[in-house]
């Protein structure tokens, strides 16, 4: 790092720093200020944000992980959720929206009735604002901890100290408006970044170009977009599973069915339903039709460059020999980036790092202080109270994300962790909304299994079982489990049920229109992000004919989608 790098990052972190401070005052007006942006957001500030949020620290890492070990077509573990994404916003953020709530937690005391309600609220915004979010924020240190230690050399400890508290002074400060005016500067940095990571990857010496990258042998067998399909050991886990199970039956953050945390959160921000749901399907459609090839070009050439995890030790010899994974590959390829580029893309990790955890912080406190501290122990606290506990949850959860960080070991780890804790929930999260008879109980029953099932498994369970069969056990025993457990128990009463469905009911009142268009658009959408994303890679791999066909297919799939949802007529 140059004199020049050090200036790109003191100049990002300065500004973040600055936005917080300048907006402090109008967040500490009220909750609605600090943890909606007082409802009046617009959909392209909202939608760039929960991209911002997804284009954390870990993400890099974790698709070279899946690159280098499964090829390009290991990344379907996550592609598949663009189904959920697109779902989320032409079905699920009207109603969020309507419903008018400040927290997604706040839905289970609108939904379900009595004390099972009450507790279902308040564990779960503990289960979620505490033990859930402290994961998800120590995976994203985790990998912001191996970037400084390989281009830096700096220790972890130092690592987690001064990011955390540039981080928290942005979130603690500023609330969600500065974290979406942040994120919006952010998001262009760190896209900025990515492409210049590729384009320095690709021209690597031992690369040779565009050309040279996909001829050569160890890319040409990881490149394609599907797994073999001769192999059931490559199409099944890579490919079936994610598609056919994994989308709608597990509960994963930035991809929750029907929506949720801060997806949610972004949704009960925005000025109307028609900027909640242009703000989700920008997010779906930057986040898997732009973003994922500058990564996966800069993991291809890795393969290269770094062709085992001996080569990365033998290169990066200060490293400490734990953290030696296949995701280190994606920091190890920018130590030959030159002065100047470096700090460019040094600061765009850091904005993407700061752009999830301030995210995370900001739903987390939102979480505790509406959920718990406003429902169950102080109920008539003033507005500038809540916020000052908001401030002090902030804190205390960058701690815990902190100390966490300091003992995971890989991106991976992280991510079939949150996989499992969340298999066999989706379906529940998709149909609450519609079938009268699921209950709180249904609700707390699906959590007890989603946790207990990968539990027993993996303890008790035959030892020979993969990772996918595992999965698909927990998802088909904990949606039996919560199913039975709805069945067996009273739904809830009829006046909750009533004035649930009356906040949620279209001002149309075609209840069943309303479902089969948006039902249309999300798929003729998922189609068209897929066909794009699938254009975008033919174009780099210099198949022309194949990347005309996919436009072909992404320009009559946004036809679709466009005619479907303009004829919802939804509300200005």
């Amino acid at each position: 790092m140059t004199i020049l790098d050090w200036a790109i990052v003191a100049f990002v972190l300065g500004i973040i720093i600055i936005v917080g401070l300048l907006v402090s005052r109008y967040a500490a007006k009220d909750t609605a200020a600090f943890f909606l942006g007082g409802r009046s957001m617009p959909w392209w500030l909202l939608g760039t944000s929960m991209v911002a949020t997804t284009f954390a620290a870990d993400t890099p890492n974790l698709v070279t992980g899946l690159v280098r070990e499964h090829g390009v077509a290991g990344n379907w573990g996550w592609w598949a959720f663009l189904i959920t994404g697109m779902l989320s916003a032409f079905i699920y953020a009207p109603l969020w929206r309507r419903l008018g709530v400040v927290t997604d937690i706040a839905f289970y005391e609108i939904r379900y009735s009595g004390r099972a309600a009450a507790f279902l609220r308040g564990f779960r915004a503990l289960y979620l604002g505490l033990f859930f979010n402290i994961v998800v924020m120590a995976n994203v240190t985790l990998a912001l901890v191996k970037y400084g230690n390989v281009l830096f050399g700096v220790s972890p400890l130092m690592i987690v100290i001064v990011a955390g508290v540039v981080t928290v002074l942005l979130s603690a400060s500023g609330g969600l408006l500065g974290v979406l005016i942040t994120d919006f500067f952010l998001f262009i940095l760190a896209m900025t970044g990515a492409v210049a990571a590729a384009w320095f990857a690709i021209n690597h010496a031992d690369v040779g170009g565009l050309h040279g990258l996909m001829q050569a042998p160890a890319v040409m067998e990881k490149r394609a977009f599907l797994p073999d399909f001769s192999d059931p050991n490559q199409y099944v886990p890579l490919l079936l599973v994610p598609l056919l199970l994994q989308w709608w039956s597990a509960w994963y953050p930035g991809s929750e069915p029907g929506g949720g945390g801060y997806i949610a959160q972004r949704m009960l921000a925005a000025k109307n339903e028609n900027h909640a749901v242009g703000a989700a399907a920008f997010f779906n459609f930057a986040h898997y039709a732009l973003r994922p090839w500058p990564w996966i070009l800069v993991a291809l050439a890795s393969l290269i460059v770094f062709p085992d995890l001996a080569s990365i030790k033998t290169a990066l010899p200060h490293i400490d020999e734990s953290l030696i994974q296949n995701d280190l590959a994606y920091p190890a390829m920018l130590t030959f980036l030159p002065a100047g580029f470096l700090g460019l893309v040094v600061a765009s990790i850091l904005a993407a790092y700061i752009s999830t955890i301030s995210t995370m912080l900001n739903l987390g406190s939102s979480y505790v202080v509406n959920d718990v501290y406003a429902r169950f122990v102080e109920p008539q606290a003033p507005e500038k109270k809540k916020v000052l506990v908001g401030r002090i949850v902030t804190v205390v959860l960058m701690v815990g994300a902190a100390l966490l960080a300091l003992v995971l070991k890989s991106a991976m780890q992280a991510f079939h962790l949150l996989l499992a804790m969340g298999a066999g929930t989706g379906l529940l999260f998709f149909l609450r909304w519609f079938w009268s008879h699921i209950n709180a109980w249904s609700e707390i029953s699906a959590m007890v299994f989603s946790v207990a099932t990968p539990l027993v498994l993996e303890f008790m369970g035959p030892q020979n079982l993969l990772i996918w069969q595992k999965f698909s056990l927990s998802v088909g025993l904990t949606t039996i489990g919560w199913v039975l457990v709805t069945l067996l128990t009273p739904p809830t009463s009829a006046h909750t049920l009533a004035s649930f469905k009356a906040r949620i009911r279209p001002k149309t009142g075609h209840v069943k229109e309303d479902l089969r268009r948006g039902l249309l658009a999300a798929l003729s959408a998922s189609v068209a992000v897929y066909a794009l994303m699938f254009s975008l890679g033919s174009m780099l791999y210099g198949q022309g004919g194949k990347a005309l066909i996919f436009t072909i297919f992404a320009l009559a799939g946004g036809a679709m989608c466009w005619r479907a949802w303009r004829g919802k007529k939804a509300p200005v």
